[in-house]
């Protein structure tokens, strides 16, 4: 499917009433950009491209839509080496949380080991949306089983100011706690995250219906002023 006609088929389904709702939901993305396409279209349309190819290699998109549509594709990637090639090349025009958020190759999940070198790499990258998906990576792919302690230890040194990276590590260690509670009180309870990042953590865990009221109790004694 030619590119220019993967953009005319998005643009045939365009919402405007819905396009308002996602404007207000996606402030770093410019209004014009975006169509107003729910996902579960997107996907569907995803699912349904028998060669995706060209649309993959014609980057950067022009609509959000379209950024939407790469991320649910590389989601079906079924070879290791190209899917890490192709999300390498789109990372540095990922411009929002949604579209950083919503790709999460699957084939990822049956490569962790052969992962991690690229998510260290992604970590180090001046790009937010790079970073953050990296961090997504370890929440996602390595709280579990493979879990190990050097891994929060890479989202605690992470150094960059930007709100969206920063709510992700965020995230990160409010999930972390729900999952590896003893591996990562110390970071809260040693003060060793920046002080917003530290008090959202904490904020996100009481939040959370994962964490026990005895812990919840806890964790909020180690509020930052």
């Amino acid at each position: 499917m030619r590119p220019e006609d993967v953009q005319q088929a998005l643009l045939a389904q365009r919402d405007d009433a819905y396009r308002q709702g996602q404007i207000s939901l996606l402030p770093t993305v410019a209004p014009d950009t975006i169509l107003g396409i729910r996902t579960p279209a997107l996907r569907r349309m995803a699912r349904e491209m028998t060669d995706a190819q060209a649309f993959l290699r014609c980057l950067p998109h022009r609509y959000f839509e379209e950024n939407q549509l790469h991320a649910f594709l590389l989601e079906r990637g079924r070879d290791f080496d190209r899917t890490v090639e192709q999300v390498d090349a789109f990372l540095p025009f990922v411009d929002n949380w949604a579209t950083c958020d919503q790709c999460s190759p699957r084939i990822f999940r049956t490569h962790r080991r052969e992962l991690l070198p690229y998510i260290r790499r992604w970590l180090r990258s001046e790009h937010p949306y790079t970073v953050r998906f990296g961090m997504k990576m370890l929440m996602d792919l390595y709280l579990d089983a493979d879990f190990a302690p050097e891994y929060p230890k890479m989202v605690a040194s992470v150094r960059h100011t930007d709100y969206y990276v920063k709510m992700m590590a965020a995230w990160y260690f409010a999930t972390a706690l729900a999952k590896q509670y003893d591996a990562v009180l110390p970071y809260l309870a040693e003060n060793r995250l920046d002080r917003w990042t530290h008090n959202k953590a904490i904020q996100k865990a009481v939040e959370s219906r994962r964490i026990s009221p005895e812990r919840k109790e806890l964790l909020k004694q180690y509020r930052r002023k």
